[in-house]
């Protein structure tokens, strides 16, 4: 992972110290799915901040669609909107 040190990516802090913050590569995201959804198989793409993901997985058959973005948002918490600025899903069941 690189760590960013450009303004737009830290944040100050109540103590008025500057956080750094570790950038997102779509290879991490790619990694984390494929981890947090046993038999998935994931694409994803990416600038940093705004990803595009196309996940596969047997988990998602019989789901809504809904209920399987929910999946992959699930491995992510509270990063979206935060770390990842913005997550744009695509899922399939095989």
């Amino acid at each position: 992972m690189s760590v960013k040190h450009r303004q737009a990516n830290t944040s100050f802090s109540e103590a008025g110290r500057y956080a750094v913050v570790v950038a997102v590569t779509p290879e991490e995201l790619k990694q984390r799915i494929e981890a947090g959804i046993p038999g998935s198989a994931a694409q994803v793409s990416g600038d940093g901040q705004h990803f595009r993901a196309e996940v596969t997985s047997p988990a998602f058959a019989g789901l809504s669609r809904i209920a399987q973005h929910k999946l992959v948002y699930e491995v992510f918490g509270a990063e979206i909107g935060d770390r990842i600025h913005a997550l744009s899903i695509k899922t399939e069941a095989p």
